[in-house]
């Protein structure tokens, strides 16, 4: 599953499905030209293309972009190695999203999808002219190849597609889906997600005459069906990307106005500190800022001043996206079981200090997994949401039914030092006390000692300072910070004691919850379960998310979720901002209305130097 932030990470995981049949003949009357949540869609049988494009958009212009970290392999199913940016670009899904609504999508390499009352299976039926790079046709045998090598090789896409156990070709162009559960209405919408490789290609020998191996990693520039192919690379440093101009879907609908650019790189960069440098200096066209000290003092440069790069602030990608970032303790380990041990480091926690000091005041604090969204639960539950915890009140923690939930806070020395006493309570309470200047275990004689692993540098400007709050009360707590490459590995083998997650929530959740919170994701390294939650009471509310027979049964199951997680202390939550920082040469330009729901960035802008 590829997530790139510029669509917010997020794998939309869609709920109901509200379509139109297809204009054409009597045997494409069941089959559906897109899928929608909440609504009917809005774009009808027949559409040109999305509205918030310039279909006058030119098409040329060279891209030039910063990512973090390195990469290895070119292989976009395996869950191995580091995989390049951009292979998006490459690769074309069976169903494409608009970004102007909530949670819906159209046909890309299929023009139609159908499926029962009972949402026992799904069949999508291909277009005709999808095509290969090497000019061969898209077929059901690859789809049906895609989906068991996704399976096969990613345990993070073997969660999110368990429930369905079988692909296979039933038309000449399509290609059904077999579920081994009724009624889950996401699964034939996030099947249109899925990433399509070509079956013949893999299948064959390499340029070296050697057979490919879809198990193992390749930088051997592999092809796709999307609009732009690999033109060159250098090993864990760049990536060029270059538009195709024998792309089968060019003047397809859902793709007028888009990939305007001729040429898209991507430089790699191991310090973000360098990285911003670059953009400085006018290597790098496009900067998304992540640090609020930055983005108000360090734009202060000359291409600012004087025009030549713009600043903006946008709260589209944020519209319909919940959040949750936080510091991670990992169950795994002993002593982060005890949900008072868990409670405690949140108290030690002083958001409000730290928000002053580094972050110019310029974000909120996180209270809710789908923080910033109508899914976050306020207040004590009520209607159907009470209900629902009712049917479990044995299975969660009694204060839900009548306190909030509601972070320590601080931000002032008796604030600080109040927190700081409640946490020594909760820790005495789990049967820790303090010897000497050290947190001990009573019964093991152990020191209550961790380490917290980053990705990045930046982060420690927050995590230092908790480190030292923490020493305060006696736990030795350590800040690692690893290369990219390293912690993606540690981070797949639940290989840390704490660290710094961000979990995208759509206004949809749906099968990737049981990923997230699972108790059959805990053991399955790859997964993003990384506090290590197996709580039954999560596992039953999961379910009632995915098969919630309305909207207003898979609100109410979402919220109660949503309290049963806070209440068990299962993070210290951070903070988050409700805007896209974004920084950009004004030789880029955007469409003078963005998408309702997103940047559109790269897909509808273009290059001021294209003729």
């Amino acid at each position: 599953m590829a997530l790139t932030w510029s669509k917010l990470g997020v794998v939309l995981s869609l709920f109901g499905t509200l379509a139109l049949p297809l204009a054409a003949t009597a045997q494409d009357l069941d089959f559906k030209i897109g899928t929608s949540v909440i609504s009917e869609l809005k774009y009808k049988p027949g559409f040109t293309h999305f509205d918030y494009v310039n279909t006058e958009a030119p098409k040329g212009g060279n891209l030039n972009l910063s990512t973090a970290g390195t990469f290895d392999t070119f292989n976009p199913l395996l869950s191995k190695g580091e995989v390049a940016v951009g292979l998006s670009l490459v690769f074309d899904t069976l169903m494409k999203s608009a970004d102007d609504e909530l949670l819906a999508s159209y046909g890309l390499l299929a023009e139609g999808v159908s499926f029962p009352d009972d949402v026992s299976s799904a069949t999508f039926r291909l277009r005709k002219e999808a095509k290969w790079a090497d000019g061969s046709p898209v077929t059901p045998e690859d789809v049906v190849f895609s989906l068991d090598k996704s399976k096969e090789l990613n345990p993070l896409l073997s969660n999110y597609y368990k429930h369905v156990v079988k692909a296979e070709k039933t038309g000449e162009r399509d290609v059904t889906f077999t579920f081994d559960e009724k009624g889950n209405r996401e699964l034939p919408n996030i099947l249109g997600q899925l990433q399509i490789v070509p079956k013949a290609w893999w299948e064959s020998n390499g340029p070296d005459g050697k057979p490919r191996d879809i198990s193992k990693t390749t930088l051997e520039p592999v092809m796709g069906s999307g609009p732009y192919k690999i033109a060159a690379f250098s090993p864990g440093g760049k990536m060029t990307f270059e538009l195709r101009d024998d792309y089968w879907g060019k003047d397809l609908n859902v793709n007028v106005g888009q990939n305007n650019f001729r040429t898209i790189s991507y430089t790699y960069f191991g310090d973000r500190d360098v990285e911003f440098e670059a953009f400085r200096a006018g290597s790098i066209d496009y900067w998304y800022e992540n640090s609020a000290a930055r983005w108000a003092t360090g734009f202060d440069f000359p291409a600012v001043k004087d025009g030549r790069v713009k600043r903006e602030e946008l709260e589209n990608p944020f519209r319909a996206t919940g959040v949750m970032q936080a510091l991670v303790p990992n169950m795994r380990r002993e002593i982060f079981k005890d949900e008072r041990v868990r409670e405690a480091l949140n108290y030690a926690f002083d958001f409000e200090e730290l928000n002053r000091t580094v972050a110019f005041n310029s974000y909120k604090r996180v209270d809710s997994y789908f923080w910033g969204t109508e899914l976050a639960s306020h207040g004590v539950p009520e209607g159907r949401e009470l209900e629902i915890l009712q049917g479990m009140k044995d299975k969660v923690p009694p204060e839900i039914f009548t306190t909030p939930y509601v972070n320590p806070v601080g931000g002032n020395p008796q604030k600080s030092r109040d927190n700081l006493r409640k946490a020594v309570a909760l820790l005495k309470e789990a049967g820790y006390e303090i010897k000497g200047n050290a947190m001990i275990n009573s019964n093991t004689g152990k020191p209550l000692s961790f380490e917290i692993l980053l990705s990045s540098a930046i982060l420690e400007r927050w995590a230092v300072p908790y480190t030292q709050n923490l020493r305060k009360i006696g736990i030795d707590a350590r800040v690692r910070t690893v290369d990219p490459a390293q912690y993606t590995n540690r981070a797949r083998a639940f290989d840390y004691d704490m660290t710094w997650v961000v979990w995208a929530e759509t206004m949809n959740p749906g099968n990737e919850q049981a990923d997230y919170w699972g108790s059959g994701s805990v053991n399955q390294q790859g997964s993003r379960n990384y506090a290590g939650i197996a709580n039954p009471a999560v596992d039953e509310l999961v379910k009632m998310i995915i098969f919630a027979p309305n909207r207003d049964d898979q609100v109410a199951a979402i919220k109660a979720m949503d309290r049963v997680l806070l209440a068990n202390h299962y993070v210290v939550p951070l903070y988050y901002g409700n805007t896209a920082r974004i920084a950009y040469r004004t030789t880029l330009t955007h469409p003078a209305e963005l998408p309702t729901y997103a940047t559109g960035f790269p897909d509808v802008w273009w290059s001021k130097d294209a003729k």
